[in-house]
């Protein structure tokens, strides 16, 4: 087990103080508290005794290693800059670090956006999938992908699900420590409620409530993302769906309800614009933004669709494609 780190520089009790209050507010925060702690050392190990934080002793952290990446070099200048923040809230004097060695160009990655057809066909595919005496696989893989494209949660957050976390008498899931450590209830379809019954009765009667809902059969633990992916690509081969190096991917289930749902609310006239926010918080989205990119896509696949509306919300359509979001 790692040792914990003793923080030892002038600013070491400010680093704690700041840290403390990013948890506090939600973010893990995780490979930023390693390099806060390189930063201490770094102060330390130079001598450095004031408590205020130069442009010289910033500029020597961010840039003073000349093996490192640029990408180093840019979450450095970020931890720097929200560092300094919290050091003048405290009314210490602190260089505002300016991000020089952002990303100049945003990813042009765009998600896969599977038809209704081609959902059809892979659903089928998964329901028809033979028992096996030494697999679960026929029992799990109906529902956690039903899961996933109908309510549009990451893989990651339908695996770490536990009994305890799924209530079909409200019929919602609870989705806990999810990315950026955020915690969401969302409500799921009766069709979909009806097969977690169904599943339930025939995998979790007697289990623990702290048991992984879908459990590895052999050790009943959480099954391993890879099994779930290489199962994914064996259903996109049966259904004559191609797999290219870029995708299809799992995750982009999630991407397909998204742009699915905001189809459906145009064709029934919605106001997009008031149920958006409704969408970022389902999707547990940090902020509006994130959301905001799947509008763009659903308007380049159904610009029909779009175009009635768009003059009454077209500000929020960003000109640029959605991010690569991590899963």
């Amino acid at each position: 087990m790692k040792n914990e780190y003793q923080w030892k520089s002038e600013f070491a009790e400010f680093i704690k103080m700041f840290l403390n209050e990013m948890h506090m507010i939600g973010f893990k925060y995780k490979t930023q508290s390693r390099l806060l702690e390189r930063f201490d050392e770094h102060c330390y190990s130079n001598g450095y005794k004031e408590n205020k934080l130069t442009k010289e002793l910033v500029e020597a952290f961010c840039y003073g290693v000349d093996y490192e990446k640029k990408s180093t070099h840019y979450t450095k200048e970020r931890i720097m800059c929200n560092l300094s923040k919290f050091l003048r809230r405290q009314g210490l004097i602190a260089y505002d670090c300016p991000k020089i060695s952002a990303p100049t160009k945003r990813s042009s990655f765009v998600p896969y956006i599977f038809s209704e057809e081609e959902l059809k066909r892979m659903f089928s595919e998964i329901d028809r999938y033979p028992s096996c005496i030494n697999s679960n696989r026929h029992l799990i893989d109906p529902v956690l992908f039903r899961l996933l494209y109908g309510s549009g949660i990451r893989l990651s957050e339908a695996l770490n699900l536990k009994c305890k976390d799924v209530d079909l008498e409200s019929g919602t899931i609870t989705i806990l420590h999810a990315k950026n450590n955020k915690d969401r209830i969302i409500p799921i379809a009766p069709s979909l409620i009806n097969r977690f019954k169904t599943f339930e009765e025939k995998m979790n009667t007697a289990s623990d409530r702290d048991t992984y809902y879908f459990k590895s059969p052999q050790s009943g633990s959480l099954i391993d993302k890879s099994t779930i992916y290489r199962r994914f690509r064996d259903y996109l081969w049966k259904s004559k769906i191609s797999h290219s190096g870029k995708g299809p991917r799992i995750h982009d289930l999630r991407h397909s309800y998204s742009v699915h749902c905001l189809k459906k609310w145009a064709l029934s006239g919605k106001e997009l614009t008031n149920l958006m926010p409704y969408l970022s918080t389902y999707l547990g989205h940090t902020d509006f933004r994130a959301t905001q990119y799947y509008l763009r896509l659903t308007a380049d696949l159904y610009p029909d669709i779009i175009q009635r509306t768009e003059a009454a919300f077209g500000y929020l359509i960003p000109k640029w494609s959605i991010d690569h979001e991590e899963e």
